[in-house]
């Protein structure tokens, strides 16, 4: 019986698994293309729509930045800016932030019972992006930030190259030149790795001083930095990213709350978060499914966004 069913096995047709997630990142790039086109059409973008939209907005910038370790302000800011063109930047920013705090705490949630967090380095490089932060927003106001926004934006194009082309780049500047660990996931699987904890730190002050600078949340900048420089797998690299963003998004939120920017924006803020937490836990829960290979190419197509609106704001502001 059992070689009769192996005879009948290998005459059956050999069906190809789909080629769906190796295109996952053109999914992502349509669904953001068909966003900006809607956005050419204010007129369909009012009240229970609107509230829709946002809700819907929220649950893609939560499971694409969850998936990859950036928050997702990436995909909300520029869309934000072309929803409301009139609105002070710096509200914009401040309702960014709280997404980016509400993701990464949903997010984070849902990694903690994945059992993919690096705890021990992920706070330690929190805690140090706290002065690199304050120094950021200190030094905002003594540089030219069109300049500085200029090369920002096109070293992230350069690099979102050099990462899309190269997604299976396993060997780091940092390999073998740190503390060993060793994290075991709720499903069994091991990832061993050594980690420079003292470059670690060094990294994340620049980290936390050039989202001062720019505004941003910095794990677009966290991500690549961990697994380009300090050797960690593509998935603990994306949980610890978005633990580290718990602290900073949490220290941002506050700092725009108690200057009052929190105050008319509610009727946005809402269905935003309401979007986000459940898109949190499909991007952790996508990220066990997703290959390291295609999570590297997810992030080249976020820091290319990044740097390309970067680039185009330093240019014409």
């Amino acid at each position: 019986m059992d070689e009769t069913a192996s005879t009948l096995k290998l005459a059956l047709p050999q069906v190809e698994r789909p080629a769906c997630p190796d295109t996952m990142p053109f999914c992502f790039l349509a669904a953001l293309i068909l966003l900006y086109y809607y956005m050419g059409s204010p007129e369909l973008l009012n009240g229970a729509v609107l509230i829709v939209f946002l809700v819907g907005l929220g649950f893609f910038a939560g499971a694409y930045g969850t998936l990859v370790g950036i928050g997702g302000a990436v995909v909300l800011t520029p869309i934000l800016l072309l929803i409301y063109p009139g609105a002070d930047p710096r509200v914009l920013t401040s309702i960014t932030m709280a997404v980016v705090f509400i993701n990464a705490l949903s997010g984070t949630a849902a990694y903690m019972r994945l059992r993919r967090i690096d705890y021990r380095s992920g706070f330690l490089f929190a805690i140090a992006t706290v002065p690199g932060t304050v120094l950021g927003v200190w030094v905002l106001g003594h540089i030219p930030q069109k300049t500085f926004e200029s090369i920002f934006g096109a070293a992230l194009l350069m690099f979102s190259v050099l990462i899309w082309t190269k997604p299976r780049r396993t060997v780091s500047f940092a390999s073998g030149r740190g503390a060993p660990v060793a994290i075991t996931d709720r499903h069994g699987e091991i990832f061993s790795y050594s980690v420079n904890r003292p470059l670690g730190v060094a990294l994340s002050f620049a980290t936390g001083f050039i989202a001062g600078l720019l505004g941003i949340g910095g794990g677009i900048i966290h991500m690549p930095a961990l697994i380009y420089l300090l050797g960690f797998p593509a998935h603990v690299a994306t949980a610890t990213s978005h633990f580290i963003l718990v602290f900073t998004g949490l220290t941002g939120t506050l700092t725009h709350a108690v200057s009052g920017a929190y105050a008319q924006v509610w009727t946005i803020l809402l269905p935003i978060a309401a979007g986000v937490i459940p898109g949190a836990q499909l991007g952790a829960w996508l990220s066990r499914r997703v290959k390291g290979p295609l999570l590297m190419r997810l992030l080249a197509l976020a820091l290319a966004m990044a740097g390309a609106r970067m680039l185009v704001l330093g240019i014409i502001g």
